[in-house]
Protein backbone atom coordinates (compact mmCIF):
# COMPACT_ATOMS: atom_id res chain seq x y z
CA UNK A 1 0.00 0.00 0.00
CA UNK A 2 1.18 3.24 -0.72
CA UNK A 3 1.58 5.99 1.77
CA UNK A 4 0.96 10.24 0.95
CA UNK A 5 4.51 11.75 0.60
CA UNK A 6 4.77 14.96 2.68
CA UNK A 7 4.65 17.64 0.67
CA UNK A 8 6.84 19.69 2.69
CA UNK A 9 9.34 17.56 2.46
CA UNK A 10 8.37 16.64 -1.70
CA UNK A 11 9.92 20.14 -2.55
CA UNK A 12 13.27 19.58 -3.97
CA UNK A 13 15.24 22.12 -2.07
CA UNK A 14 13.70 21.43 1.25
CA UNK A 15 14.51 17.68 0.58
CA UNK A 16 17.79 18.90 -0.11
CA UNK A 17 18.07 21.10 2.98
CA UNK A 18 16.79 18.32 5.16
CA UNK A 19 19.16 15.71 3.58
CA UNK A 20 22.19 17.84 4.67
CA UNK A 21 20.59 18.54 8.02
CA UNK A 22 20.43 14.92 9.19
CA UNK A 23 23.62 14.41 7.71
CA UNK A 24 25.37 17.26 9.79
CA UNK A 25 22.74 17.67 12.22
CA UNK A 26 23.57 21.72 11.92
CA UNK A 27 25.03 23.98 9.74
CA UNK A 28 25.61 27.39 8.77
CA UNK A 29 23.13 29.21 6.52
CA UNK A 30 26.40 30.15 3.90
CA UNK A 31 27.18 26.58 3.53
CA UNK A 32 23.30 25.67 2.91
CA UNK A 33 23.07 28.06 0.21
CA UNK A 34 26.52 26.60 -1.57
CA UNK A 35 25.62 23.34 -1.42
CA UNK A 36 22.39 23.22 -2.61
CA UNK A 37 23.37 26.06 -5.16
CA UNK A 38 19.91 28.05 -4.07
CA UNK A 39 19.27 31.41 -3.93
CA UNK A 40 19.23 33.10 -0.92
CA UNK A 41 15.87 34.58 -1.02
CA UNK A 42 14.42 31.27 -2.35
CA UNK A 43 16.81 29.40 0.75
CA UNK A 44 15.36 31.73 3.21
CA UNK A 45 11.71 31.30 2.72
CA UNK A 46 12.42 27.43 2.39
CA UNK A 47 14.26 26.79 5.30
CA UNK A 48 11.22 29.06 7.24
CA UNK A 49 8.87 26.97 5.60
CA UNK A 50 10.87 23.85 7.61
CA UNK A 51 11.38 25.88 10.50
CA UNK A 52 7.59 26.65 10.60
CA UNK A 53 6.67 23.17 10.68
CA UNK A 54 9.14 21.75 13.44
CA UNK A 55 11.13 20.22 11.23
CA UNK A 56 14.30 22.29 11.89
CA UNK A 57 15.47 25.19 14.21
CA UNK A 58 17.23 28.87 12.98
CA UNK A 59 19.95 30.41 15.74
CA UNK A 60 20.55 34.31 14.22
CA UNK A 61 23.63 35.20 16.20
CA UNK A 62 27.12 37.23 14.70
CA UNK A 63 30.10 36.29 14.19
CA UNK A 64 32.77 39.36 14.32
CA UNK A 65 30.19 41.51 13.87
CA UNK A 66 28.89 39.66 10.91
CA UNK A 67 25.17 37.78 11.07
CA UNK A 68 24.99 34.22 11.58
CA UNK A 69 22.66 32.01 10.98
CA UNK A 70 22.58 28.19 11.86
CA UNK A 71 19.87 25.81 11.15
CA UNK A 72 19.77 22.54 13.32
CA UNK A 73 17.51 19.26 12.48
CA UNK A 74 14.95 18.28 15.57
CA UNK A 75 13.88 15.25 16.02
CA UNK A 76 10.51 15.80 14.66
CA UNK A 77 12.38 16.62 11.40
CA UNK A 78 14.64 13.62 11.99
CA UNK A 79 11.51 11.32 12.36
CA UNK A 80 9.47 13.09 9.28
CA UNK A 81 12.53 12.36 6.56
CA UNK A 82 12.70 9.00 8.19
CA UNK A 83 9.35 8.48 7.10
CA UNK A 84 9.33 9.93 3.67
CA UNK A 85 12.25 8.19 2.37
CA UNK A 86 10.65 5.00 3.73
CA UNK A 87 7.15 5.88 1.87
CA UNK A 88 9.78 6.82 -1.15
CA UNK A 89 11.18 3.06 -1.15
CA UNK A 90 7.99 1.42 -0.81
CA UNK A 91 7.38 2.72 -4.23
CA UNK A 92 10.49 2.00 -5.72
CA UNK A 93 9.75 -1.82 -4.88
CA UNK A 94 8.41 -4.00 -7.42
Amino acid sequence: MFKDLDPLLHSQLRLAVMSLLVSVRKAEFAWLKEKTNSTAGNLSVQIQKLKDAGYIEINKTFRDNYPLTECSVTKKGIKAFEDYVKNIQNYLKP
